[in-house]
């Protein structure tokens, strides 16, 4: 069974989903950092990129996005998603698309460290049990809705309920928004005509108000903004396992409850204050979690452990058997702990939402059913993600490459930056190669310069170090320089500064 906690501030929203005792995702949200998937913008197109079939366009933010030609809408869909043997291609995007054109665009991507937003001209609103496509025509299902007989009775029903929509608009002589298709989410499994219909009036009205706006805003406007963090809890967290949801914010709950009321009924009931002493993180540990899920270590509670290094190309989890000897041979040693590093593993990608490419590196196991057995169980605990993942399977080199999809910033990237002491390498130089860039630096400096004499001031560790072991190669280039060399020790936020004062 799973609990919700929701910490709310002006300036923060937190979210923490928790099963069965343990954190299982987290979720922030700062006022002045708000995600942008799923806002609509007019944009304006700065730059085509025949090159790269793509085009920068402006929408009001720091950077210009960027817009690949396979997201882009033409006769009916995107290429992107569009895979039929038959389907002729795409034009090519600046046959389509031209610097200082307007487009309706929709954010698909937040702007992931250097990078901008990701784009696409095909829109699409989500409610609570469908997703509105105003451009397109057809009704899907979500995938996770298995039976054939009821995913064509609710494409039926859709069908029915949407043209009865279109025939009532039309008759009140509004005929804005009365097309479009639908996908039914997978909470519509179980959804009433009456909830289905309600969904659809929303949607509709929603693009309405959007187009509405679009005709008379300049470049840069946002049309359409996606709910904030909590209300996406009711809408896109909470399911039939979900227990509770408590929020620790009197104001928020009771917004919360309202929005609930009208687009989430079937959650309001799960929806609790918090009114406890202790602050709500403190129930389950979360602020413990989130610590650790800023560290590259991540102890296994047989003795093994995980390293889990983030680079801007890829993130590699590397599992090691650490202390663990408890089974009887190395096969079973190495088997056990990866399997329990399979399940630790699909949890920190969900905490930590790391995305793209991910390789790991499991113990080499010299029997293949211990290796199927493994990627079985992998594949088991990702099956419970949110977001879509592929697995691969294992390489030649025994590795296992699989990908997960990226649409917003980790946890790390939201909450740290790179260390200003070692320009986030993760390593600093050593005192003794510090010596030597100083007594490079006197030698090239005394080339250029005549002063009476050197002084070096620098961390009391370099200092000490030049005094005793280097001291044979600073008096050295002493006597080769023909000037006195000084030293004077102190505190530097980085053990790699120093200065050379020349006197």
């Amino acid at each position: 069974m799973q609990d919700i906690l929701i910490n709310w501030s002006p300036q923060e929203t937190r979210v923490a989903v928790v099963e069965n005792g343990a954190v299982q995702e987290l979720h922030l949200e700062r006022e002045l950092e708000r995600g942008r998937v799923g806002n609509i913008y007019i944009g304006r197109v700065a730059r085509v990129l025949p090159g790269m079939q793509s085009a920068f366009v402006e929408i009001g933010l720091e950077r210009a996005a960027f817009l690949h030609i396979a997201d882009v809408y033409v006769n009916g869909g995107t290429s992107r998603g569009d895979h039929s043997p038959g389907a002729a291609p795409p034009p090519p995007i600046e046959r389509i698309v031209f610097e200082g054109q307007t487009l309706t665009v929709q954010v698909i991507k937040d702007p992931i460290g250097t990078k901008g937003a990701r784009l696409s001209t095909q829109i699409s609103i989500a409610g609570r049990l469908l997703v509105f496509l105003p451009q397109d025509d057809h009704i899907g299902i979500s995938q996770k809705i298995g039976s054939p007989e009821l995913r064509e009775q609710l494409r039926t029903r859709v069908a029915a309920l949407a043209q009865a929509d279109s025939e009532a608009r039309a008759a009140a002589g509004d005929a804005a928004g009365d097309k479009g298709g639908f996908i039914l989410r997978t909470n519509a499994a179980d959804a009433s005509d009456a909830e289905l219909a309600d969904d659809i009036v929303y949607l509709r009205t929603t693009w309405a108000r959007v187009k509405e706006r679009a005709f008379k805003s300049p470049p840069g406007t946002l049309l359409h903004q996606d709910l904030s963090l909590a209300e996406r809890v009711l809408r896109d967290l909470a399911d039939d396992l979900t227990q509770t949801i408590r929020i620790d914010s009197r104001m928020q709950f009771d917004r919360l409850a309202a929005f609930g009321r009208e687009y989430t009924p079937s959650a309001v009931g799960k929806l609790q204050h918090y009114v406890g002493e202790r602050p709500i993180f403190d129930l389950f540990s979360v602020d413990d979690e989130i610590e650790k899920a800023l560290r590259k270590r991540v102890e296994l509670k047989s003795g093994g452990y995980l390293i889990i290094d983030q680079t801007e190309a890829l993130t590699t989890v590397d599992v090691n058997t650490g202390g663990f000897v408890g089974a009887r041979n190395f096969d079973d040693t190495v088997f056990k702990t990866n399997l329990e590093a399979a399940q630790a593993i699909a949890r920190q990608l969900r905490l930590r939402n790391l995305g793209g490419i991910i390789i790991i590196d499991f113990i080499d196991m010299a029997r293949e059913e211990h290796q199927a057995s493994v990627l079985a169980e992998l594949r088991k605990q990702l099956a419970r993600d949110r977001t879509r993942v592929t697995v691969s399977g294992f390489t030649q080199l025994g590795l296992v490459e699989m990908t997960r999809k990226r649409t917003r910033e980790s946890l790390a990237h939201l909450l740290c930056e790179p260390c200003p002491v070692c320009q986030g390498r993760g390593e600093v130089k050593t005192a003794r190669s510090v010596c030597h860039d100083i007594l490079r630096e006197i030698l090239r400096e005394a080339r250029q310069f005549n002063p009476k004499e050197f002084r070096v001031i620098a961390s009391a560790a370099v200092v000490e170090m030049l005094l005793d072991e280097e001291s044979q190669n600073l008096a050295g280039l002493s006597d080769f320089i023909g000037k006195p060399i000084s030293l004077r020790a102190e505190p530097f936020p980085s053990p790699e500064q120093y200065d050379i004062v020349l006197l």
